[in-house]
């Protein structure tokens, strides 16, 4: 099985840049208004589709069970020139976290996050109190 993603994008040149810079992989397809590549380790499909006008998702995340694979995700981010945050021990959508998180061109949030253990919050903050940072999609990466 294979995760597919479909993105609207505004710059099609500029979103293949930085996904193949984040998924550390070439292009696999590419037509005019349109590429997809495609990753077996974690399993996905990204489609992308030159079309600026349509809504986009929320963010997008990759879960993964250990630390080493979220400092592996950091330093790919890195290597490719890309700005990132490192996040750990962070609570967030009802877990503690330790976490990688970047935005694309266009301002979608990308995370590469382990869950320490389950919260009780959605986010460490008192109660009442609106997320804040990157579990509102505002990192300052």
């Amino acid at each position: 099985m294979r995760l597919q993603l479909a993105l609207n994008v505004a710059d099609l040149d500029q979103a293949v840049a930085y996904y193949g810079g984040i998924l550390g992989a070439p292009v696999n397809r590419r037509e005019p208004g349109y590429a997809n590549f495609v990753i077996d380790e974690p399993a996905l499909k990204l489609v992308l589709f030159e079309n600026a006008s349509e809504e986009r998702l929320n963010h997008v995340g990759f879960e993964v069970f250990s630390d080493a694979q979220v400092d592996s995700a950091g330093n790919r981010l890195a290597e490719a020139g890309l700005d990132h945050e490192a996040q750990n021990e962070e609570t967030c959508c009802y877990a503690k976290q330790n976490k990688v998180v970047s935005f694309d061109p266009q301002g979608l949030m990308w995370e590469w996050y382990r869950v320490i253990e389950d919260s009780p919050s959605f986010f460490a903050e008192p109660e009442g109190a609106e997320p804040v940072g990157c579990c509102a999609g505002q990192c300052s990466a």
